[in-house]
């Protein structure tokens, strides 16, 4: 019997140019739907379930997934992920991802929603080869409580390691503990509720290009605030704050478009479930 409350191994490769599984394995309260093709790339997408319907005290997840050589995956989620209360033990969520020789995965889930005394910490240890191309995001966003409190849930922890050629090229480690923290100050929340972060690594991202999409999402971003920091790589980091799951959407959805065509050549993907 697995330790883990829910198990997914995910590995695809490329064929006649087109990605297709190679292995699939799921059990417990993680599974994921049948292939999709969205455009005339090859590019496979996978979408992620969570048959329990939400995050409960001591439940634990591990994703293990393999992007082959010139393979190209997209993985998303069918919904949003619910954290619900956790008085004894915090949910444990880990992956590790590995990343050929000239693959792509795109990792463009729905956000993480923490309820009323939820913990919640999840690490991601991702692992690239030269020439491969990583975009990743998350959003965490406050959920409901029977007293309006915005900022109820005790802690949500998101570490992200990434490696190319075994360098350690990132360490990203965000945590929000509202009971211990001034969640509203400077270098936190400043006055906003919701959170995005998307990580990119690709060879493809030079100067020229960053420039072009600040201004693109300055455009967009209404009342959000957002920034873009260069990584020591050809990569980079978007963070948005705004007031709504839509709004840092629409900013992630403009970011993804972009990178999309202007790397790729290939059209947007409309990936939102309602």
């Amino acid at each position: 019997m697995s330790k883990w409350t829910g198990e997914l191994r995910l590995t695809v490769e490329k064929k006649n140019s087109k990605t297709i599984p190679k292995d699939v394995y799921f059990q417990g309260a993680f599974k994921v739907m049948r292939p999709h093709y969205l455009d005339e790339s090859g590019q496979v997408t996978y979408f992620l379930i969570n048959p329990g319907g939400g995050y409960v005290d001591g439940d634990t997840y591990r994703m293990e997934i393999e992007v082959e050589e010139e393979a190209e995956l997209l993985l998303t989620t069918q919904s949003a992920a619910k954290v619900y209360r956790t008085p004894h033990l915090p949910v444990i969520q880990e992956t590790e991802i590995t990343l050929k020789k000239n693959s792509v995965f795109e990792y463009i889930p729905d956000p993480l929603i923490g309820y009323r005394d939820a913990r919640y910490k999840q690490k991601n240890v991702i692992r690239m080869e030269n020439g491969s191309t990583l975009i990743y995001s998350d959003m965490l966003t406050p959920g409901w409580s029977p007293e309006g409190d915005l900022f109820s849930y005790e802690q949500l922890q998101l570490i992200n390691e990434i490696y190319l050629e075994d360098e350690l090229i990132v360490f990203d480690h965000l945590k929000l503990e509202p009971k211990r923290q001034q969640i509203e100050s400077i270098g936190l929340m400043e006055g906003y509720t919701h959170l995005g972060s998307m990580i990119v690594v690709c060879d493809k991202a030079t100067s020229e290009f960053l420039d072009e999409l600040y201004a693109l999402l300055g455009e967009v971003a209404g009342d959000c605030k957002f920034g873009i920091s260069q990584l020591a790589v050809s990569g980079f980091t978007l963070r948005v704050l705004g007031e709504s799951t839509q709004a840092i959407e629409k900013i992630f959805m403009e970011c993804h478009r972009f990178i999309r065509e202007q790397w790729f050549n290939k059209t947007a993907v409309f990936l939102r479930k309602y």
